[in-house]
């Protein structure tokens, strides 16, 4: 088990790492594949409103304002922006929590574009729009899947852009707190489900339970393999997946007592104290884990991981390191302190993060043009670096 002291080495994406603040180039957008808005079904609407459920605010605004505008923000004006998935076309989808809002985010910091709303969401507590994948055979059939609260249970849905959510997984436990939303699909066609124990420990770990657990499900929600959705078990709060270069899967768990945790995931395993150890432990003053993306894989990369509460990307070794200086030394952390609470981390092909800030969630302090998100190049990009 490693912590988040000392210095590292590590020869993977080791540009990237090295980088605390990158520009982003303003030059015209050139998308690098398709991205396929296929309306279907009814037209984008907002659900049935709810007590605690708010409607869309104000719209996303481009991400600085002027030519001298902060390089790393590709967009602004959003309400906590919190899954993010990247498009074949070199863009990204980001959604907020607690409108069901998705939205376009341009890498050339063009004004972003509203898609659709997610109807039907419960966002009392810290449920809402937690988390959204894009189907593997996204150019077949146009579909995003989306990790939701509603006011009955979490559950996995699906939906064509403009259409309406159906429902792919059922029956999450849901709370106050602790209600999970990691989703990613896996290399191997299979969606894996992050979801958490609802602020009760004792669920994560009683037989048959859908709480504190990683599922792997088909794209129709059935079990992988056998009868028994849950691929691993004993978590507190899955609130990111990520997937390593080899295939490896790794899971943030956030928990409300004691340090919060980088575990990688191994089928059939507890991760309940006592049972497999984590990669990592972050601090709770540090932590408030909410996003992790992989460089390489888990024998020699690093880990880029979102707090919260840390107020910035953690940047963590994996497996053993070089020793022989053939490398350059990376920091501990990227952007501390710089744009307050950092939730979701994703990276992209050319070596950039794709982060969101969560200033706006009841907890953090809202700055001008919160929440954000940011794009962060590699100095060796060719692209204007202040570095």
């Amino acid at each position: 088990m490693i912590g988040v002291s000392g210095r590292v080495r590590v020869g993977v994406v080791a540009l990237l790492a090295s980088v605390t603040i990158a520009g982003c180039g303003t030059d015209g957008y050139q998308p690098s594949g398709p991205f396929r808005p296929l309306p279907e079904g009814a037209p984008p609407q907002v659900g049935p409103p709810t007590s605690s459920a708010p409607q869309p605010g104000r719209p996303a605004e481009p991400g600085s304002e002027g030519e001298g505008g902060d390089p790393n923000v590709v967009a602004s004006g959003l309400e906590v922006p919190t899954p993010l998935v990247l498009m074949a076309d070199g863009t990204a989808v980001v959604g907020e929590r607690d409108t069901g809002r998705l939205v376009q985010v341009f890498p050339d910091r063009s004004p972003p574009r509203e898609l659709m709303t997610v109807p039907g969401l419960d966002t009392t507590g810290d449920g809402g729009l937690l988390g959204l994948a894009v189907s593997p055979t996204y150019a077949e059939d146009g579909l995003f899947y989306a990790y939701v609260t509603t006011p009955t249970d979490n559950r996995v849905v699906r939906f064509p852009l403009g259409g309406t959510p159906n429902p792919v997984f059922t029956g999450i436990p849901r709370g106050q707190v602790h209600n999970g939303g990691g989703l990613v699909f896996g290399v191997d066609g299979d969606l894996y489900v992050g979801t958490g124990d609802t602020g009760n420990p004792a669920l994560a770990g009683a037989p048959g339970s859908l709480a504190g657990v990683v599922l792997r499900i088909d794209v129709f929600g059935q079990a992988v393999g056998g009868t028994d959705p849950v691929y691993t078990r004993g978590h507190r709060d899955v609130t990111a997946l990520c997937q390593g270069g080899d295939l490896s899967l790794f899971a943030t768990d956030e928990g409300s007592d004691g340090p919060d945790e980088l575990n990688q995931l191994v089928a059939g395993h507890d991760y309940r104290p006592g049972g497999k150890a984590p990669v990592a432990e972050i601090l709770a003053e540090e932590g408030g884990l909410g996003g992790c993306a992989i460089g390489g894989d888990a024998e020699s990369g690093i880990a880029f991981v979102g707090a919260l509460d840390g107020e910035r990307v953690h940047v963590l070794p994996l497996g053993e390191q070089p020793e022989d200086g053939s490398t350059p030394e990376l920091p501990e952390e990227l952007l501390g302190g710089q744009y307050g609470r950092l939730r979701t981390v994703v990276l992209d092909v050319e070596g950039a993060l794709w982060i969101t800030t969560s200033n706006r969630d009841g907890v953090g302090t809202p700055g001008e043009g919160d929440d954000k998100v940011l794009r962060i190049l590699p100095p060796n990009s060719g692209q204007e670096s202040p570095l």
